[in-house]
């Protein structure tokens, strides 16, 4: 391990206050004295990418200790939130003014608290990003799940960020213990996909390689969505990690059960990286067959084959001098197939991790899961964080 820097992302809590339609997760908490502690933190390893995520991170009264732990640690630091605690948010980041933060909003107003079942969502998390912006914080942005219901709404809400000088994150709707969920799927593939489209053509037509990138994870997108074979090897346990609140070592969030290499709250990392559990989890990797397209996978494995990439972006920036729509979701064959009636939906619904039969393990402790006997998750959120504002 000496020398070698990891990818890291750190579930700091399984609490969230929001209601997302494609996450349950609000619905199976954990318990705050069980969350991850600042001093199994400075046990993690050092790591040129550091996300720190939840349920809700800003949930947590303690974050500030924590990110200045992993400070220490890590080259760039990344918060996902959905923006809903203004006020931690801002104070957080006049300490740490060079980490990052991504807010997830699912669309235009009407559409985004929809989804995300927080009244007034959309306004929060624009002021709260309008405000980072005022302070001068530069890695500030939006973060978007895409699906059917928001899909319309990805090019206007990539203008307003693009507008606003900010960053902008997609995903795809996945199933997993981590999202507490085995249903989510994409209905209208061709409808989601062309809008993804002009996302790309967006991106590929602005002056940022960083864009022309991006172009290309969401192509992988529309891959996934129509579920195929990843474009990228994926390397998840191998250099890339998750910790969650019980402080397990995950290869990812995207497993449909909980894998786990080992615990860093009983285990030193070098002992946790190199044990009989790791190498079992490691070795399950290499023949996982779900495909996921998230980030926290597929940026590092961009970095790492980043010939891939980067030649699909020199060929279709060749392309922009000569058309204004260099890219096209039929040069995708699977695309193309659909398209002419080689496939059908019921084929392609088969290729993707929705199941409606299955049993979902949403990742708890024994402790955690107690809790539910007598109240819901929400109803335990809502009174903790009732309790904190106090």
């Amino acid at each position: 391990m000496a020398g070698k820097k990891l990818n890291g992302t750190v579930i700091v809590t399984y609490r969230c206050n929001a209601r997302c339609t494609m996450c349950n997760r609000y619905k199976a908490p954990s318990k705050p004295e069980e969350e991850i502690s600042v001093e199994t933190i400075r046990k993690l390893p050092q790591m040129y990418f550091t996300n720190i995520t939840g349920g809700e991170p800003f949930i947590r009264t303690d974050l500030k200790e924590i990110v200045r732990e992993l400070y220490k640690k890590s080259d760039r630091i990344v918060i996902s939130t959905n923006g809903f605690f203004t006020d931690r948010i801002i104070d957080l980041c006049k300490e740490f003014p060079n980490i990052g933060i991504r807010i997830s909003i699912e669309g235009l107003e009407a559409t985004n608290n929809e989804i995300r079942g927080l009244s007034d969502g959309y306004n929060r998390g624009y002021t709260t990003l309008k405000k980072l912006r005022e302070m001068g914080m530069k890695d500030v942005g939006f973060g978007m799940t895409v699906q059917d219901k928001n899909a319309p709404d990805l090019v206007p809400l990539y203008q307003i960020s693009n507008e606003m000088g900010m960053e902008f994150a997609t995903a795809s709707l996945h199933n997993s213990f981590y999202f507490v969920e085995a249903k989510n799927i994409i209905h209208d593939r061709p409808m989601v996909a062309g809008h993804f489209e002009d996302l790309i053509n967006e991106l590929l037509r602005s002056n940022s390689p960083k864009k022309w990138m991006r172009a290309y994870f969401n192509h992988g997108l529309i891959n996934y969505i129509y579920g195929q074979k990843r474009l990228l090897k994926c390397d998840m346990s191998f250099d890339t990690f998750f910790i969650d609140p019980y402080g397990d070592v995950m290869p990812c969030n995207g497993t449909k059960d909980k894998e786990v290499m080992g615990n860093l709250n009983r285990q030193t990392w070098d002992e946790l990286w190199s044990s009989k559990e790791a190498e079992q989890v490691r070795a399950k990797v290499r023949c996982c067959d779900r495909d996921c397209w998230m980030i926290g996978s597929v940026s590092p494995a961009m970095h790492k084959y980043i010939w891939k990439p980067g030649f699909w972006v020199v060929w279709h920036k060749f392309k922009a001098l000569f058309t204004k729509k260099p890219y096209s979701m039929y040069e995708n064959k699977i695309v193309r197939d659909y398209r002419d009636g080689k496939v059908t939906k019921e084929d392609l619904d088969k290729c993707s991790t929705c199941d409606l039969r299955a049993t979902i393990n949403d990742g708890l402790s024994d402790d955690s899961r107690a809790q539910l006997k007598d109240r819901s998750g929400e109803e335990i959120v809502d009174a903790d964080i009732a309790a904190q504002m106090k």
